[in-house]
């Protein structure tokens, strides 16, 4: 008897062209979970396993010191805190992504804030024409640090620190005559930073889609990875995942609605994020982005426009520095000469790194924003809870940045090792 005989009287009847059995044999990577997890770990691809593990670290240091820090009223103000630099991290995470940097979004976000409160309360602007004012001033500070970029080949560093002095000359002229203005508590930016929260009821119910969207998605990659012909986990483990995703988000969700409940900034915030990740990994635009920040030149023989994806993150950058700039004003019901400065550049390139965006480019998440700025948000809630100085938490957050850096660096070493540069 043949060895194809002896396949197919062992019950093998798959045959080359059967699109059934093809389908089956891809269907499942059936290595055990924990190998996989093991084998990516030491092939370098940690992805936000370090992240996850700090947060867990840190709230369980700080819930021992201080069991407020846990609780529901504590983490609601978290959350709200996050908002406007979390927004300005997203926007450095652009521009880390093609391996450049922007060192101005401070002073960006000083300058949105300055032209909000002159236009609101000394032009008699409405809101909306306030707001739209300062977003312009944003695109502008981008679309100039792109063209010199582009034209005159100046690192983003060198354009974006003559930017930071310029546009701090420039808010501090603004806010010449008055030196602080305080924006009308009526006005709805300050009512949407301090009084709004998503209804209770309709905060389960988004998280319920959010599951959903996540299972949708699992499911269209693994229609499309089957199309192909490419292995696939089981379907019963993308089911398990969603299941305890949907449980953590609406045991969460629970918590949090025992004091107000998810702030409208922290929703709008986790929005802009979702809508980056989207943009990053499902878009052209996306897939030209990380390889911009692999390998300029070999983007460029690939036929990316390389010169206007720069430009394009640069813009994104700036454009959402004045966004976080506006949150920040309506969250202070104010702006003064020192908005945008002191640890808002510092916070905010911070957050990204933390959060595991490489200063390489090339590797990152939108998600490298909000895991990131939660660290250093509970850092900063937990010292101030335990009294002790902003000088530990400038300390404390070095450290950890540090401590980010050097894991992306060793990471970078050994994916490089095992060829998943």
């Amino acid at each position: 008897m043949s060895q194809l005989d002896t396949h197919s009287a062992a019950g093998g009847s798959h045959q080359p062209g059967d699109p059934t059995a093809d389908a089956a044999a891809l269907d499942t990577d059936r290595s055990p979970l924990l190998e996989r997890l093991g084998g990516r770990i030491r092939g370098g691809d940690l992805g936000a396993l370090p992240v996850i593990v700090g947060v867990v670290a840190i709230w369980a240091v700080f819930t021992v010191l201080n069991g407020v820090f846990l609780s529901s009223r504590n983490l609601v103000n978290l959350a709200t805190d996050s908002a406007s630099i979390g927004v300005i991290a997203l926007g450095i995470v652009f521009v880390l992504l093609v391996a450049q940097i922007d060192l101005s979004v401070g002073s960006i976000s000083g300058v949105a804030a300055a032209v909000l409160a002159v236009g609101m309360t000394q032009l008699g602007w409405p809101s909306w024409l306030s707001m739209g004012a300062a977003i312009v001033v944003g695109l502008a500070t981008g679309l100039i640090y792109g063209w010199i970029f582009v034209r005159f080949d100046v690192h983003t560093f060198v354009i974006t620190l003559a930017g930071l002095l310029t546009l701090l000359g420039f808010q501090l002229w603004v806010l010449s005559t008055h030196g602080s203005i305080n924006i009308p508590f009526d006005t709805w930016i300050v009512r949407f930073m301090q009084q709004m929260y998503i209804p209770k009821i309709a905060s389960y119910f988004i998280m319920a889609l959010i599951a959903a969207a996540f299972l949708a998605s699992r499911l269209a990659r693994r229609v499309r990875r089957l199309a192909h012909r490419l292995p696939t986990h089981a379907l019963t483990a993308d089911i398990t995942v969603a299941l305890i995703l949907l449980v953590a988000l609406e045991v969460a969700c629970w918590y949090l609605n025992r004091d107000r409940g998810i702030s409208a900034p922290f929703a709008f915030f986790v929005v802009l994020v979702f809508i980056a990740h989207f943009a990053l990994t499902r878009t052209s635009w996306g897939r030209a982005v990380f390889a911009v920040g692999g390998s300029v030149e070999a983007a460029r023989r690939a036929g990316i426009n390389v010169k206007r994806i720069f430009v394009s993150v640069i813009v994104i950058c700036t454009v959402l520095a004045a966004v976080g700039g506006l949150l920040d004003a309506g969250r202070l019901a104010a702006a003064t000469t020192s908005s945008g400065t002191a640890d808002v550049n510092l916070d905010a390139i911070a957050a990204a790194v933390i959060g595991g965006t490489s200063l390489f480019g090339g590797r990152g998440s939108a998600y490298s924003a909000l895991l990131g700025i939660i660290v250093i948000q509970s850092i900063a809630s937990g010292l101030t809870l335990i009294n002790l100085s902003a000088s530990v938490r400038f300390m404390i957050t070095g450290g950890v940045l540090l401590i980010a850096v050097v894991v992306d660096a060793v990471t970078r070493k050994t994916r490089a090792v095992h060829g998943r540069a």
